[in-house]
């Protein structure tokens, strides 16, 4: 997937990965897409639940080189 931005927030943990990619995303254009790498478990419902509170719309999660991948793109 074409993406404008890459945030890598492996070895984070929570709350982190989601205030870097809050102010990654709020640095960006709207329709813009930021891929974000992490490595936190519970990063996968914490995005989710993210996504649903600011609009912001997850296009795609999955895994990548032993890291969680997600694509964000801004509202």
């Amino acid at each position: 997937m074409l993406f404008d931005r890459e945030l890598d927030v492996k070895g984070l943990n929570c709350p982190l990965p989601i205030l870097r990619t809050k102010k990654a995303l709020s640095e960006m254009s709207s329709g813009q897409v930021l891929r974000v790498l992490a490595t936190d478990p519970g990063a996968v419902k914490d995005f989710h639940a993210f996504a649903k509170q600011t609009g912001n719309q997850l296009l795609s999660d999955g895994e990548a080189d032993q890291a969680f991948e997600f694509y964000f793109k801004r509202k």
